[in-house]
């Protein structure tokens, strides 16, 4: 089992800036990936970015330019530094770990940060 704490949310202006974090603990055999998600009002989820162990990343088109993940692997934590707020960016962010062992598919979520982007 995999836990995952996030925290970072909050109430910003636009054109703000907010550092998102997410802790990583238990057994992480077979993580390969760690990212965030995020779920607007009314909306699905979506992918926002994505670090993999061999540190290559992957963005969501609407955060590219703005957004930059990072990883810290001595403390198994990933960081979303995000840049330039907007209104739309306005979503429940979870953290996200996956990957696989053996024929089994892994996947875990964390308990999801409020990010609110107003004036």
């Amino acid at each position: 089992q995999v836990q995952l704490v996030g925290s970072g949310g909050g109430l910003v202006l636009p054109g703000g800036s907010l550092r998102l974090s997410c802790a990583a603990s238990g057994t992480l055999v077979g993580i390969n990936s760690m990212g965030w998600y995020r779920q607007p009002p009314g909306k699905q989820r979506e992918m926002v970015a994505i670090t993999t162990n061999d540190g290559s990343a992957d963005y969501g088109d609407s955060v590219k330019g703005r957004f930059t993940i990072s990883r810290d692997n001595a403390k198994n934590t990933v960081y979303l530094q995000m840049n330039n707020l907007k209104p739309e960016d306005t979503a429940v962010y979870y953290c996200h770990a996956g990957g696989s062992l053996g024929y089994a598919s892994l996947t875990y979520w964390g308990q999801g940060t409020q990010v609110t982007v107003s004036s």
